[in-house]
């Protein structure tokens, strides 16, 4: 063999262990194109799913298994793993209650620290600027749901985007504050402790999937909605994002530590783990079946829901004080709420057996809003409507939803750009049983999701409704990317300011109204504080 042909190969040897492809050009030979399935991350290689207009990688790991001595405490780096990780079905959802659950605890577990990225298309060949990224937190109160759920296909391939859903614990193993299991005020929110790792992930891991790790945008909905306003406000979330969208949160909804403490002490002993002294190590033996039945810290009326707890290491301050003295991130946030958001909720308690009578307004009312349910009553009679389930739901809508995301985009407004929206398609899609319903459910809590996200199913969407599925993924990813909703050919959306401007999304046209807070009665409400 030819001296200098020899001397030819070595080089091309040692160019390739450099991951060099440019020996191979010299030799006349081309390089293989990277394969778009393949991504390295910080703890291995990992394969997803390629589609022609989208690319997934499912259920990877941000975090260590939380079980055993790891339950109750912080989450800890995923392990490395040698080969490639097969990424291409999503992980167990996180242990949630029997109670509700359409798959009766199947596919649940305690190892459940995974999060999932959809990207657009990878186009062979052409060099590709990072795109921005969104990161998704599920809601479900706090005790239910998953990342999994959210199809996130349209907004990454339509919205030219990356979107990263993400599990988290739930209930009891996500938030039980019990004071043995931590330094004082260093238990509770440890789901909330998993979302941050979570953003670390991404900050470390996004680019190698095409995402850009300095344009993050934080969104969730109801108890991810919730999630987005402690984020903005938690010292450990700092420099982890860039903007936000919270949707349909009831972010006043925190528990403070002494009422959390109380909660899971008593939870503590009905599992059977009541002595202080041997409470740690005795819900640490427990078999995790043992713990699916959640710890409730804050009621709505006949709903209830667990969560984060305020004045902890985690978070300090509750959002909405904080939001009132200037203290949030100062990021821009999209926030918004549906027309009719409790009518999911009187639904869910009617197809459970419960249909609401008018002696049971007055215990509704004061379960909800306390010493000021004379006042609800007052303003909210029941003649003004068809029965008690769209009465109580109307005041739940109004005084819990709407006007404190109002006053929420108030605070904030002070320090960054607002944008606020309402949904409001009086027949939007619904699951089955929401369509035999005797009162309507109209645009209720959750259903804008599925003109974001395929999300299960429901009554397919008529033609208005897909282009006004199609105009939201295009604000909600135009946010994503610059910061405002700015949409060629939509409707424009001001931020939010003092005509205090919502763009009603509508299948009829989408608009801004001024009239939002008269609707809603926020005045109304204002003076009940």
């Amino acid at each position: 063999m030819a001296p200098t042909l020899v001397l030819g190969r070595i080089v091309c040897v040692l160019a390739a262990l450099m991951m060099s492809a440019a020996c191979a050009r010299g030799t006349g030979e081309s390089a293989p194109p990277p394969d778009p399935a393949l991504v390295q991350t910080a703890a291995g290689q990992v394969r997803g799913a390629v589609a022609d207009d989208h690319r997934l990688f499912a259920g990877i790991p941000y975090a260590a298994a939380p079980v055993g001595p790891l339950r109750w405490q912080n989450p800890q780096p995923a392990p490395s793993w040698d080969g490639v990780r097969d990424a291409t079905a999503f992980g167990p959802r996180c242990m949630q209650d029997l109670a509700g659950d359409l798959e009766l605890g199947r596919q649940t577990d305690e190892d459940c620290l995974s999060l999932n990225v959809w990207t657009p298309a990878a186009q062979s060949g052409v060099r590709q600027e990072p795109k921005p990224v969104m990161v998704w937190i599920h809601g479900g109160s706090f005790v239910a749901g998953s990342s999994g759920i959210y199809d996130a296909r349209r907004l990454a391939s339509r919205g030219d985007i990356v979107v990263v859903t993400v599990n988290y614990r739930l209930g009891a193993l996500g938030f039980l504050a019990h004071p043995a299991l931590g330094p004082p005020g260093a238990v509770g929110n440890y789901g909330l402790a998993d979302q941050q790792a979570a953003l670390h992930w991404v900050r470390d891991n996004i680019a190698d999937f095409g995402g850009d790790p300095t344009k993050v945008t934080v969104a969730g909905e109801s108890a991810g909605a919730m999630s987005v306003c402690d984020h903005l406000v938690a010292p450990g979330s700092q420099g982890l994002f860039d903007a936000a969208i919270i949707q349909s949160g009831p972010c006043q909804a925190q528990v403070a530590l002494p009422q959390a403490q109380t909660t899971s002490i008593e939870y503590a002993a009905g599992v059977g783990c009541a002595d202080p002294a041997t409470a740690a190590a005795c819900l640490r033996g427990l078999p995790v079946s043992a713990l699916r039945t959640p710890v409730w810290f804050y009621g709505i009326g006949d709903d209830r829901l667990s969560g984060p707890v305020t004045g902890t290491a985690v978070l300090p301050t509750d959002p909405v004080t904080a939001f009132a003295d200037g203290a949030a991130a100062r990021v821009p946030v999209m926030i918004g709420t549906t027309h009719d958001e409790w009518t999911l909720f009187v639904a869910f308690q009617y197809l459970r057996g419960t249909e609401y009578s008018a002696q049971d307004y007055p215990r509704l009312l004061a379960d909800t809003f306390g010493d000021d349910a004379a006042d609800v009553a007052e303003r909210y009679p029941l003649t003004r409507y068809p029965n008690v389930s769209l009465a109580y739901a109307a005041t739940v809508t109004d005084g819990m939803f709407a006007c404190e995301g109002e006053r929420m985009a108030q605070a904030l407004n002070r320090d960054a750009d607002v944008f606020f929206y309402e949904f409001n398609d009086p027949k939007a899609p619904a699951p089955e049983p929401l369509r035999t319903l005797p009162f309507p459910v109209g645009a209720s809590h959750s259903l804008e999701l599925r003109y974001l996200f395929d999300v299960g199913d429901a009554s397919p969407p008529d033609a208005a409704q897909q282009k006004l599925s199609e105009q939201m993924i295009d604000y909600w990813a135009a946010f994503v990317k610059t910061g405002a909703p700015e949409v060629a050919g939509a409707p424009e959306w001001p931020a939010f300011g003092a005509g205090g401007e919502v763009m009603s999304l509508q299948p009829d046209g989408s608009r801004v109204i001024g009239d939002f807070g008269q609707a809603h009665q926020c005045g109304f409400w204002a003076g009940l504080e």
